[in-house]
């Protein structure tokens, strides 16, 4: 397993490399004038500032005498300075990956708590009304747009009957906790601000619930699956014949040998939620990468872009090799293999 995992630290940066060059070719290549974004419609007008503009950001140099300088930068650490906050892109991506993470990891463990609970009832009780049940809402987990479902738990919960606050990280009128982690739960809790936390954990229900139902249709059906193989093997019916109950087969000997392909679907689908949270940090105005990403595609910040995809293709690799471990963790078979 140690060869496995050099292996894939050894290829991280050349699939990485890839990474950067598909992205810096096709941002080079999108239609759109990035000036617009640095010196505004009028400072076009003038051909000395336009001038100035290009040179200050490189933008007067040949495409591949951009890569080059990209690439030696990238291989120092950095990432270039966006063209919209005037800011290193990776202090922007610094200041706004908590926001995200802290969002994805509760919206995780919504989606896989939800995703295997529903998936267990759906094996156990296979083809009766609670096995339908499940299924149909995973399957609503799995076909309903995130933006509209988003849309309308705003709309219920926060502007018709008030029992959630709407978008945002605290209220408007609250001041942030000094910034420890960047996670506004953790962070208010070493403040020892109470109200604040009480606040943030409530803002942060909707957006994780709206993120979290598209993983709960995902690993309920694959948790069914599996536990429908597993519940039809030999050793489940020894261990009943054995005079194990039915919980302790369910939960002890079932679902543990159930979980195992799902370890996959996990890892991956926590690296997508990582890019693919856009639209809910859109809707609930969450400042995390997505939304971040949102604004700088609006403005052509090409820097800003190529940041987000190169978080979000570590975010995948990572995720990769840690599914990898687990996997090898919980099944001897993979060891022996390895």
């Amino acid at each position: 397993m140690l060869r496995v995992i050099l292996k894939r630290l050894v290829l991280m940066p050349f699939l990485v490399l890839g990474i950067v060059t598909a992205t810096f070719v096709l941002a080079q290549f999108t239609k759109g004038n990035p000036l617009v974004s640095i010196i505004g419609a009028r400072g076009l007008e003038n051909p000395d500032v336009v001038a100035a503009a290009k040179a200050r950001w490189g933008l007067d140099r040949s495409v591949p005498e951009r890569y080059v300088i990209y690439v030696a930068n990238l291989a120092q650490g950095n990432l270039g300075t966006s063209f919209r906050t005037k800011q290193p892109v990776l202090t922007d991506l610094a200041q706004r990956l908590p926001a995200t993470l802290e969002l994805v990891i509760c919206a995780m463990i919504v989606g896989a708590v939800s995703g295997i609970l529903l998936g267990v009832i759906s094996a156990q009780f296979r083809d009766t009304p609670a096995d339908h049940t499940a299924r149909f809402i995973a399957l609503l987990g799995s076909c309903i747009p995130m933006f509209w479902l988003g849309l309308l738990v705003l709309f219920i919960f926060s502007v018709q009957t008030h029992l959630l606050p709407g978008p945002g990280r605290l209220d408007i009128r609250s001041d942030p906790p000094p910034t420890v982690t960047g996670f506004l739960l953790i962070d208010t809790l070493v403040a020892g601000e109470w109200s604040s936390f009480v606040d943030a954990l409530r803002h942060l229900i909707l957006p994780s619930l709206v993120l979290g139902w598209s993983v709960t249709g995902i690993v309920s059906r694959m948790v069914r699956a599996s536990m429908l193989d597993v519940l039809g093997q030999d050793f489940i019916t020894m261990a009943r014949a054995k005079g194990a109950g039915e919980t302790r087969v369910l939960m002890n000997h079932a679902l543990r040998n159930a979980l195992i392909p799902a370890l996959t679907i996990l890892g991956f689908t926590f690296a997508y939620l990582i890019t693919g949270s856009v639209l809910v940090e859109t809707i609930f105005s969450w400042p995390g990468i997505g939304s971040y990403a949102v604004e700088a595609a609006r403005a052509l910040d090409y820097p800003a872009i190529t940041g987000v995809t190169i978080i979000g293709g570590l975010g995948f690799l990572i995720a990769n090799l840690l599914t990898d471990i687990a996997y090898a963790a919980v099944d001897p078979r993979m060891r022996s293999a390895a």
